[in-house]
């Protein structure tokens, strides 16, 4: 089911071609942005650029003010939004795994599309080396099915299990990503590499 199809009847295949080209749009925006660069995802872990921090910050911002006006208006249904099922030892050492890659390949999933799409060779390393893991992970499930199913808590919304609103979860949200955006700047001008991020 493609991005619109529940609010206006159309063909699936058009539906799908609209997923489509916002899939381009997104990923030229990405390249556009700088994001095909590994320098840039290194640069938020390193302190020297959290440009990327900022916009994940940013739009997840949006997307959840939107979501709450759209609610508000009675827009969208906020029980029918997808919630992933939280595994506690899972996200603790999966978390830590993708970390690690995202420190080591300079891409997120996303960013390493971004940058395969255009020749990139550490793109090409990178994607590489995730399609390995996925086969290792695949091939040693058997072994590790109960980590990867452990303390199964449901799918959790953060602000059920801060026992808050909605709307108040919002706003918390807010005041931490100003302050956020604030010691970010405050660690680009610490671990300022001029000689790195004008490259970029």
């Amino acid at each position: 089911m493609g991005p619109i199809s529940s609010l206006i009847s159309m063909p699936e295949w058009l539906d799908l071609l609209i997923a489509l080209l916002i899939g381009i749009g997104f990923g030229f925006a990405l390249e556009q942005a700088g994001f095909s660069s590994s320098r840039k995802l290194a640069g938020m872990f390193y302190g020297y650029d959290t440009t990327v921090i900022k916009v994940f910050f940013t739009a997840a911002i949006v997307a959840l003010i939107g979501s709450q006006f759209l609610s508000y208006f009675g827009l969208l249904n906020l029980n029918l939004v997808f919630v992933n099922e939280y595994y506690v030892a899972a996200s603790i050492v999966g978390g830590a795994i993708m970390g690690a890659g995202f420190i080591m390949g300079g891409f997120c999933p996303g960013t390493g599309l971004s940058a395969l799409s255009i020749g990139k060779i550490d793109a090409m390393v990178f994607f590489a080396g995730g399609l390995t893991g996925a086969f290792l992970f695949a091939e040693t499930y058997p072994l590790i099915q109960n980590l990867a199913n452990g303390s199964y808590k449901g799918p959790v919304k953060i602000n059920e299990v801060m026992g808050i609103s909605p709307g108040l979860f919002t706003f918390l949200l807010i005041v931490a990503a100003v302050a956020m955006f604030w010691l970010a700047e405050l660690a680009e001008k610490r671990f300022a590499r001029p000689d790195i991020t004008n490259e970029v």
